[in-house]
Protein backbone atom coordinates (compact mmCIF):
# COMPACT_ATOMS: atom_id res chain seq x y z
CA UNK A 1 0.00 0.00 0.00
CA UNK A 2 1.52 3.47 -0.92
CA UNK A 3 1.70 5.58 1.98
CA UNK A 4 0.12 8.88 0.98
CA UNK A 5 2.39 12.06 1.17
CA UNK A 6 1.43 14.73 4.20
CA UNK A 7 2.58 18.17 5.43
CA UNK A 8 4.53 18.83 8.13
CA UNK A 9 1.23 19.48 10.24
CA UNK A 10 -0.16 16.03 8.92
CA UNK A 11 -2.21 17.23 6.44
CA UNK A 12 -2.89 14.95 3.00
CA UNK A 13 -1.12 16.11 -0.09
CA UNK A 14 -2.93 16.36 -3.14
CA UNK A 15 -1.42 15.12 -6.69
CA UNK A 16 1.31 17.52 -7.83
CA UNK A 17 1.59 18.84 -4.25
CA UNK A 18 5.08 19.28 -1.87
CA UNK A 19 6.47 20.57 1.11
CA UNK A 20 10.18 21.45 0.77
CA UNK A 21 12.64 21.40 3.14
CA UNK A 22 12.20 25.47 3.83
CA UNK A 23 8.35 25.04 4.51
CA UNK A 24 7.14 26.51 1.24
CA UNK A 25 4.68 24.55 -0.68
CA UNK A 26 4.82 23.65 -4.77
CA UNK A 27 2.48 22.60 -6.74
CA UNK A 28 3.39 21.33 -10.50
CA UNK A 29 1.29 21.17 -13.40
CA UNK A 30 1.39 21.04 -17.16
CA UNK A 31 0.02 23.64 -19.06
CA UNK A 32 -2.50 24.00 -22.26
CA UNK A 33 0.98 24.11 -24.75
CA UNK A 34 2.56 21.05 -22.91
CA UNK A 35 5.13 23.09 -20.59
CA UNK A 36 5.41 21.94 -16.81
CA UNK A 37 5.44 24.63 -14.59
CA UNK A 38 5.39 25.25 -10.92
CA UNK A 39 3.88 27.84 -8.66
CA UNK A 40 4.82 28.63 -4.98
CA UNK A 41 3.75 29.76 -1.97
CA UNK A 42 4.31 29.94 2.60
CA UNK A 43 0.60 28.40 2.79
CA UNK A 44 -1.14 25.37 1.64
CA UNK A 45 -4.49 26.37 2.28
CA UNK A 46 -6.65 30.10 2.70
CA UNK A 47 -6.93 29.56 6.41
CA UNK A 48 -3.39 28.70 6.86
CA UNK A 49 -1.21 32.09 8.64
CA UNK A 50 1.37 33.75 6.72
CA UNK A 51 4.84 33.18 8.74
CA UNK A 52 5.35 36.35 11.04
CA UNK A 53 7.11 39.00 8.85
CA UNK A 54 6.11 37.74 5.48
CA UNK A 55 3.60 38.83 2.82
CA UNK A 56 0.25 37.05 2.76
CA UNK A 57 -0.29 36.13 -0.96
CA UNK A 58 -2.53 33.49 -2.54
CA UNK A 59 -2.43 30.04 -0.89
CA UNK A 60 -1.26 27.17 -3.11
CA UNK A 61 -4.55 25.76 -2.99
CA UNK A 62 -6.02 29.13 -4.31
CA UNK A 63 -3.83 29.12 -6.43
CA UNK A 64 -4.31 25.71 -7.82
CA UNK A 65 -7.96 26.62 -8.53
CA UNK A 66 -6.92 29.46 -10.52
CA UNK A 67 -4.70 27.03 -12.97
CA UNK A 68 -7.92 24.35 -12.90
CA UNK A 69 -10.00 27.43 -14.21
CA UNK A 70 -7.01 28.64 -16.81
CA UNK A 71 -6.40 25.17 -18.40
CA UNK A 72 -10.57 24.67 -18.24
CA UNK A 73 -10.78 27.85 -20.11
CA UNK A 74 -7.51 27.09 -22.06
CA UNK A 75 -6.03 30.50 -20.57
CA UNK A 76 -2.11 30.36 -20.68
CA UNK A 77 -1.13 30.94 -17.00
CA UNK A 78 1.09 33.56 -15.91
CA UNK A 79 -0.26 35.85 -19.04
CA UNK A 80 2.52 33.14 -21.21
CA UNK A 81 5.16 35.34 -18.96
CA UNK A 82 4.51 38.23 -20.99
CA UNK A 83 5.69 41.82 -19.65
CA UNK A 84 3.36 44.98 -19.94
CA UNK A 85 5.96 46.02 -22.02
CA UNK A 86 6.64 42.73 -23.86
CA UNK A 87 2.63 42.69 -24.74
CA UNK A 88 2.62 46.52 -25.90
CA UNK A 89 5.86 45.57 -28.31
CA UNK A 90 3.81 42.32 -29.76
CA UNK A 91 0.79 44.62 -30.17
CA UNK A 92 3.04 47.40 -31.86
CA UNK A 93 4.37 44.64 -34.30
CA UNK A 94 0.67 43.59 -35.09
CA UNK A 95 0.55 47.46 -36.61
CA UNK A 96 1.91 47.38 -39.82
CA UNK A 97 0.41 49.79 -41.76
CA UNK A 98 0.03 52.89 -39.84
CA UNK A 99 1.21 56.19 -40.46
CA UNK A 100 4.91 57.94 -39.69
CA UNK A 101 3.34 59.86 -36.78
CA UNK A 102 1.88 56.87 -35.30
CA UNK A 103 5.02 54.97 -35.42
CA UNK A 104 6.61 57.75 -33.32
CA UNK A 105 3.79 57.86 -30.68
CA UNK A 106 4.44 53.93 -30.70
CA UNK A 107 7.60 54.22 -29.79
CA UNK A 108 7.62 57.14 -27.34
CA UNK A 109 5.66 54.61 -25.12
CA UNK A 110 7.61 52.04 -25.14
CA UNK A 111 10.16 53.93 -23.94
CA UNK A 112 8.18 55.27 -21.49
CA UNK A 113 7.21 51.28 -20.45
CA UNK A 114 10.95 50.45 -20.59
CA UNK A 115 11.90 53.09 -17.85
CA UNK A 116 8.83 52.74 -15.81
CA UNK A 117 8.54 49.37 -13.17
CA UNK A 118 5.07 49.13 -14.69
CA UNK A 119 6.24 48.05 -17.60
CA UNK A 120 8.14 44.82 -15.94
CA UNK A 121 4.84 43.99 -14.48
CA UNK A 122 3.62 40.77 -15.40
CA UNK A 123 0.38 41.01 -17.76
CA UNK A 124 -1.87 38.54 -15.68
CA UNK A 125 -0.72 40.39 -12.41
CA UNK A 126 -2.39 43.90 -13.84
CA UNK A 127 -5.59 44.73 -12.28
CA UNK A 128 -7.93 47.05 -13.05
CA UNK A 129 -6.90 49.38 -9.66
CA UNK A 130 -3.47 48.81 -11.33
CA UNK A 131 -4.08 49.95 -14.49
CA UNK A 132 -6.07 53.13 -12.85
CA UNK A 133 -3.29 53.66 -9.89
CA UNK A 134 -0.67 53.75 -12.89
CA UNK A 135 -2.38 56.32 -14.82
CA UNK A 136 -3.31 58.50 -11.54
CA UNK A 137 0.57 58.15 -10.98
CA UNK A 138 1.46 59.35 -14.62
CA UNK A 139 -0.60 62.43 -14.27
CA UNK A 140 0.41 63.50 -10.58
CA UNK A 141 3.86 62.39 -10.03
CA UNK A 142 4.91 62.07 -13.27
CA UNK A 143 3.62 65.46 -14.26
CA UNK A 144 2.29 64.07 -17.58
CA UNK A 145 -0.98 65.96 -19.57
CA UNK A 146 -3.94 64.93 -20.07
CA UNK A 147 -3.97 64.12 -23.39
CA UNK A 148 -0.70 62.44 -23.46
CA UNK A 149 -1.87 59.96 -20.86
CA UNK A 150 -5.23 59.30 -23.23
CA UNK A 151 -2.75 58.54 -25.78
CA UNK A 152 -0.65 56.48 -23.55
CA UNK A 153 -4.45 53.87 -22.94
CA UNK A 154 -5.18 54.47 -26.14
CA UNK A 155 -2.39 51.85 -26.66
CA UNK A 156 -2.69 49.90 -23.40
CA UNK A 157 -6.12 49.19 -24.29
CA UNK A 158 -6.04 47.34 -27.23
CA UNK A 159 -2.54 45.54 -26.60
CA UNK A 160 -4.27 43.97 -23.93
CA UNK A 161 -7.82 43.27 -25.58
CA UNK A 162 -5.02 41.35 -28.11
CA UNK A 163 -4.07 39.48 -24.72
CA UNK A 164 -7.65 38.40 -23.64
CA UNK A 165 -8.36 37.25 -27.76
CA UNK A 166 -4.67 35.58 -27.35
CA UNK A 167 -6.12 33.73 -24.12
CA UNK A 168 -3.63 34.90 -22.19
CA UNK A 169 -5.63 36.78 -19.91
CA UNK A 170 -9.13 36.74 -18.98
CA UNK A 171 -9.95 40.58 -18.31
CA UNK A 172 -8.54 44.04 -20.12
CA UNK A 173 -8.06 45.85 -17.45
CA UNK A 174 -7.93 49.03 -19.09
CA UNK A 175 -11.50 49.11 -19.84
CA UNK A 176 -12.29 51.60 -18.21
CA UNK A 177 -13.09 55.34 -19.23
CA UNK A 178 -9.66 57.69 -18.68
CA UNK A 179 -12.16 60.57 -17.72
CA UNK A 180 -13.31 58.60 -14.88
CA UNK A 181 -10.33 58.04 -13.30
CA UNK A 182 -8.02 62.00 -14.55
CA UNK A 183 -8.62 65.35 -13.93
CA UNK A 184 -8.81 66.93 -17.03
CA UNK A 185 -6.64 69.34 -16.97
CA UNK A 186 -6.18 69.82 -20.96
CA UNK A 187 -5.70 73.97 -21.54
CA UNK A 188 -8.96 74.59 -23.68
CA UNK A 189 -8.38 76.14 -27.49
CA UNK A 190 -10.12 79.65 -27.09
CA UNK A 191 -10.99 81.17 -30.25
CA UNK A 192 -10.32 84.59 -30.99
CA UNK A 193 -12.99 86.97 -30.98
CA UNK A 194 -14.30 89.17 -33.79
CA UNK A 195 -12.31 91.93 -32.51
CA UNK A 196 -8.90 90.12 -32.12
CA UNK A 197 -9.48 88.79 -34.90
CA UNK A 198 -10.10 91.92 -36.61
CA UNK A 199 -7.12 93.51 -34.89
CA UNK A 200 -4.98 90.83 -36.11
CA UNK A 201 -5.88 90.91 -39.75
CA UNK A 202 -5.25 94.04 -40.02
CA UNK A 203 -1.71 94.07 -38.14
CA UNK A 204 -0.64 91.42 -40.41
CA UNK A 205 -1.75 93.51 -43.69
CA UNK A 206 0.05 96.52 -42.46
CA UNK A 207 3.41 94.79 -41.59
CA UNK A 208 5.99 95.07 -44.32
CA UNK A 209 7.99 92.13 -43.37
CA UNK A 210 5.04 89.66 -42.41
CA UNK A 211 2.53 90.96 -45.19
CA UNK A 212 3.17 88.55 -47.79
CA UNK A 213 1.48 85.56 -45.44
CA UNK A 214 -1.59 87.85 -44.90
CA UNK A 215 -3.64 86.21 -47.36
CA UNK A 216 -2.78 82.55 -45.78
CA UNK A 217 -3.44 83.18 -42.62
CA UNK A 218 -7.17 85.56 -43.95
CA UNK A 219 -7.53 81.53 -45.58
CA UNK A 220 -7.22 79.48 -42.72
CA UNK A 221 -9.40 82.20 -40.53
CA UNK A 222 -12.06 82.29 -43.01
CA UNK A 223 -12.34 78.17 -44.49
CA UNK A 224 -11.25 76.33 -40.91
CA UNK A 225 -9.03 74.04 -42.73
CA UNK A 226 -6.15 72.09 -41.11
CA UNK A 227 -3.23 73.50 -41.82
CA UNK A 228 -1.40 70.23 -43.05
CA UNK A 229 -4.93 70.03 -45.69
CA UNK A 230 -3.97 74.11 -46.58
CA UNK A 231 -0.43 73.04 -46.82
CA UNK A 232 -1.11 70.33 -49.25
CA UNK A 233 -3.36 72.34 -51.41
CA UNK A 234 -1.68 72.59 -55.01
CA UNK A 235 -3.24 74.49 -58.09
CA UNK A 236 -5.28 72.16 -59.57
CA UNK A 237 -7.14 72.14 -55.88
CA UNK A 238 -8.34 75.61 -56.07
CA UNK A 239 -11.68 75.40 -58.99
CA UNK A 240 -12.34 79.40 -59.69
CA UNK A 241 -14.72 77.97 -61.75
CA UNK A 242 -17.07 76.34 -59.45
CA UNK A 243 -15.47 78.52 -56.73
CA UNK A 244 -14.14 75.40 -54.85
CA UNK A 245 -11.36 74.18 -52.87
CA UNK A 246 -10.90 70.39 -53.06
CA UNK A 247 -9.66 68.52 -49.87
CA UNK A 248 -8.74 64.90 -50.65
CA UNK A 249 -5.40 65.04 -49.00
CA UNK A 250 -2.63 66.82 -46.49
CA UNK A 251 1.21 67.81 -46.52
CA UNK A 252 3.09 66.34 -43.89
CA UNK A 253 6.97 66.44 -42.78
CA UNK A 254 8.33 63.94 -40.39
CA UNK A 255 11.51 63.35 -39.84
CA UNK A 256 14.19 61.11 -41.72
CA UNK A 257 10.96 60.39 -43.79
CA UNK A 258 10.84 63.94 -45.27
CA UNK A 259 7.86 65.12 -47.10
CA UNK A 260 4.88 63.11 -47.84
CA UNK A 261 1.10 63.33 -49.19
CA UNK A 262 -1.36 61.42 -46.72
CA UNK A 263 -5.23 60.86 -46.71
CA UNK A 264 -7.14 63.26 -45.13
CA UNK A 265 -7.04 62.90 -41.39
CA UNK A 266 -10.61 61.28 -41.64
CA UNK A 267 -12.59 59.90 -44.12
CA UNK A 268 -14.81 63.11 -43.60
CA UNK A 269 -11.83 65.35 -43.99
CA UNK A 270 -12.25 64.43 -47.86
CA UNK A 271 -14.90 67.38 -48.86
CA UNK A 272 -15.38 69.72 -51.45
CA UNK A 273 -15.77 73.52 -49.72
CA UNK A 274 -17.42 76.61 -51.32
CA UNK A 275 -15.00 80.07 -51.85
CA UNK A 276 -16.39 83.06 -50.97
CA UNK A 277 -15.20 85.84 -52.78
CA UNK A 278 -12.76 87.49 -50.91
CA UNK A 279 -11.63 83.63 -50.31
CA UNK A 280 -11.21 83.40 -54.10
CA UNK A 281 -9.30 86.86 -54.37
CA UNK A 282 -7.04 85.41 -51.65
CA UNK A 283 -6.09 82.28 -53.55
CA UNK A 284 -5.49 84.69 -56.69
CA UNK A 285 -3.24 86.51 -54.89
CA UNK A 286 -1.00 83.50 -53.89
CA UNK A 287 -0.93 81.85 -57.01
CA UNK A 288 -0.02 85.42 -59.06
CA UNK A 289 2.55 85.65 -56.33
CA UNK A 290 3.87 82.33 -55.73
CA UNK A 291 7.92 81.82 -57.09
CA UNK A 292 8.24 78.47 -57.42
CA UNK A 293 12.22 76.75 -57.49
CA UNK A 294 13.22 76.67 -61.05
CA UNK A 295 13.00 72.82 -60.52
CA UNK A 296 9.00 72.78 -58.59
CA UNK A 297 8.45 70.34 -56.05
CA UNK A 298 6.93 67.48 -56.79
CA UNK A 299 6.04 65.07 -53.20
CA UNK A 300 4.22 61.89 -54.54
CA UNK A 301 2.80 62.87 -57.85
CA UNK A 302 2.00 66.06 -56.40
CA UNK A 303 3.18 69.88 -57.78
CA UNK A 304 1.77 73.36 -57.83
CA UNK A 305 2.11 73.68 -53.72
CA UNK A 306 0.94 77.12 -53.19
CA UNK A 307 4.05 78.37 -51.04
CA UNK A 308 7.92 77.88 -50.88
CA UNK A 309 10.41 78.99 -47.91
CA UNK A 310 13.46 81.03 -48.81
CA UNK A 311 15.46 77.71 -49.93
CA UNK A 312 12.67 76.72 -52.29
CA UNK A 313 11.20 73.94 -49.74
CA UNK A 314 7.49 73.76 -49.84
CA UNK A 315 6.52 75.51 -46.71
CA UNK A 316 4.58 72.66 -44.28
CA UNK A 317 2.91 73.00 -40.56
CA UNK A 318 6.04 74.36 -38.32
CA UNK A 319 6.92 77.09 -41.27
CA UNK A 320 3.36 78.52 -40.35
CA UNK A 321 3.07 77.84 -36.78
CA UNK A 322 6.78 79.67 -36.29
CA UNK A 323 5.03 82.44 -38.57
CA UNK A 324 2.19 82.79 -36.33
CA UNK A 325 4.73 82.93 -33.07
CA UNK A 326 6.82 85.84 -34.43
CA UNK A 327 3.14 87.92 -35.85
CA UNK A 328 1.71 87.48 -31.92
CA UNK A 329 5.63 88.38 -30.16
CA UNK A 330 5.60 92.03 -32.45
CA UNK A 331 2.49 92.74 -32.24
CA UNK A 332 2.29 92.01 -28.15
CA UNK A 333 5.72 94.10 -28.05
CA UNK A 334 4.10 96.76 -29.94
CA UNK A 335 0.41 97.19 -28.24
CA UNK A 336 -0.56 97.07 -24.54
CA UNK A 337 -3.71 94.88 -24.99
CA UNK A 338 -2.01 91.97 -25.94
CA UNK A 339 -3.25 89.40 -28.44
CA UNK A 340 -3.91 85.96 -26.99
CA UNK A 341 -2.24 82.77 -28.59
CA UNK A 342 -2.98 82.15 -32.10
CA UNK A 343 -2.25 79.35 -34.09
CA UNK A 344 -3.07 77.88 -37.15
CA UNK A 345 -5.55 75.45 -35.18
CA UNK A 346 -6.67 78.35 -33.71
CA UNK A 347 -7.80 79.75 -36.48
CA UNK A 348 -9.08 76.18 -37.03
CA UNK A 349 -11.55 76.52 -34.15
CA UNK A 350 -12.34 80.57 -34.52
CA UNK A 351 -13.99 79.95 -37.70
CA UNK A 352 -16.41 77.06 -36.52
CA UNK A 353 -17.15 79.17 -33.39
CA UNK A 354 -17.78 82.27 -35.57
CA UNK A 355 -19.58 80.03 -37.55
CA UNK A 356 -21.66 78.00 -34.90
CA UNK A 357 -22.50 81.62 -33.32
CA UNK A 358 -23.61 82.65 -36.52
CA UNK A 359 -26.66 80.22 -36.59
CA UNK A 360 -25.14 77.56 -38.88
CA UNK A 361 -26.95 73.78 -38.96
CA UNK A 362 -24.22 71.60 -37.21
CA UNK A 363 -24.48 69.29 -39.59
CA UNK A 364 -23.48 71.66 -42.34
CA UNK A 365 -20.76 72.72 -40.04
CA UNK A 366 -19.59 69.66 -39.44
CA UNK A 367 -19.24 68.75 -43.33
CA UNK A 368 -17.13 72.03 -43.59
CA UNK A 369 -14.94 71.08 -40.84
CA UNK A 370 -13.75 67.77 -41.95
CA UNK A 371 -14.96 66.46 -38.64
CA UNK A 372 -15.74 62.54 -38.51
CA UNK A 373 -18.62 62.85 -35.56
CA UNK A 374 -21.06 65.66 -34.96
CA UNK A 375 -20.81 65.55 -31.08
CA UNK A 376 -16.84 67.02 -31.96
CA UNK A 377 -18.70 70.10 -34.07
CA UNK A 378 -21.24 70.06 -31.47
CA UNK A 379 -18.60 71.15 -28.80
CA UNK A 380 -17.65 74.30 -30.31
CA UNK A 381 -21.79 74.94 -29.49
CA UNK A 382 -20.37 74.96 -25.63
CA UNK A 383 -17.71 77.91 -26.60
CA UNK A 384 -19.98 80.37 -25.58
CA UNK A 385 -19.89 83.83 -23.33
CA UNK A 386 -22.87 85.22 -21.58
CA UNK A 387 -22.85 88.25 -24.47
CA UNK A 388 -23.40 85.38 -27.06
CA UNK A 389 -26.31 83.74 -25.17
CA UNK A 390 -27.55 87.42 -24.23
CA UNK A 391 -27.51 88.37 -27.90
CA UNK A 392 -29.44 84.82 -28.93
CA UNK A 393 -31.97 85.75 -26.05
CA UNK A 394 -32.61 89.38 -27.83
CA UNK A 395 -33.05 87.58 -31.31
CA UNK A 396 -35.74 85.18 -30.57
CA UNK A 397 -37.75 87.53 -28.58
CA UNK A 398 -37.60 86.02 -25.09
CA UNK A 399 -38.30 87.88 -22.06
Amino acid sequence: MIEKRRDNRGRLLHNGEVQLPDGRYRFKYTDAWGQVRAVYSLRLDHNDLAPQGKKRGLSLREMEKQIEADLFDHIASHGGNLTVLDLVERYVETRVNVRPTTKTGYKTIINILKKDPFGSKRIDQVRISDAKLWLIKLQQKDHRGYSSIHCIRGVLRPAFQLAVDDDLIRKNPFSFQVVDVLVNNSVRRKALSREEERNFLKFVKEDPHFNRYYEGIYILLKTGMRISEFCGLTISDINFEEHSINIDHQLLKHGSHGYYIQQTKTNAGTRVIPMTPDVEACFRKIIDNRRPPRKEPIIEGKTGFLYFDKNGSVMYSLHWEKYFQHIREKYNSIYKVQMPLITPHVCRHTYCSNMAKSGMNPKHLQYLMGHSEIGVTLNTYTHVVYEDVKAEIRRIGIG
